[in-house]
């Protein structure tokens, strides 16, 4: 992605929508928006189109938007500003750390549009939708909260078909041409190109259920000393780090 003109200055002005110091709101996100019927989490999103269109048509519930990368998060901000929208905010952090950020089921949804696939199976654990992820995200949802998962990765979509139940989240609404007859909700900037270029956009539910047995022991491995396990490829913690919404350079 190209370098944004005048950033620091564009950030500053949208500097009520960035949320500084997240780990101070864990357990309280609820403050910034009191009515809110829901807290909802978009992992990665990028230029922001999908977080602003879909806070705006749910005014009741309150939006938090991770992204990485500055030059993305300011052209989702700003979106959010030109909207008005007073329900969405956005941070910078790792999605491999919500627990720091979020209290235990304060979170009902959490949204994964179109995240790096990651396509070398010694890259796995850097998928968004590895047991590991899906692990960290029942530390934060609440019992029967929702994760929906879209990708125009095939593989990516079939591999993580099989990761949902291993973490105890009950599939639904399972298609691999989402928008095959007509517009089906509300698409990123990187989803609108590739669906008008004729590529299939699969998506999925996962409903969080009860843990699986062979899951009880599941210790992240964030929380083991390094190289532990013999045989483990270690990762630095700029590995865990969110991948955004893939966007065009």
């Amino acid at each position: 992605m190209r370098k944004k003109p005048n950033l620091a200055n564009r950030m500053e002005r949208c500097a009520g929508l960035l949320i500084q110091n997240p780990m101070e709101l864990r357990g309280n996100w609820r403050s910034l928006f009191p009515q809110a019927r829901e807290l909802r989490l978009e992992v990665g999103c990028g230029k922001g189109r999908f977080t602003v269109e879909t806070a705006a048509q749910n005014p009741e519930c309150l939006f938090v938007a991770i992204e990485r990368v500055a030059d993305a998060m300011i052209i989702a901000m700003e979106r959010a500003e030109k909207m008005d929208l007073h329900n969405v905010y956005f941070i910078d952090a790792d999605a491999a750390r919500l627990r720091e950020y979020f209290a235990p089921g304060e979170v009902d949804l959490i949204y994964l549009n179109f995240s790096d696939p990651w396509p070398s199976n010694r890259h796995s654990k850097r998928r968004l939708t590895h047991t590991d992820f899906l692990m960290r995200y029942r530390q934060v949802l609440k019992e029967g909260g929702q994760i929906h998962f879209k990708t125009d990765n095939r593989d990516l979509y079939e591999w993580s078909l099989f990761q949902f139940p291993k973490a105890g989240f009950a599939l639904s609404e399972v298609t691999r041409d989402l928008h095959g007859n007509g517009i089906c909700g509300v698409m990123t900037d990187y989803e609108e190109k590739f669906h008008a270029m004729g590529t299939p956009i699969n998506r999925c539910v996962g409903t969080m259920g009860e843990l699986p047995a062979e899951m009880a022991g599941w210790i992240d491995p964030l929380d083991k000393p390094r190289g532990q396990e013999e045989g483990e490829e270690e990762e630095s913690p700029e590995e865990l780090q969110v991948p955004s919404e893939r966007e065009e350079p």
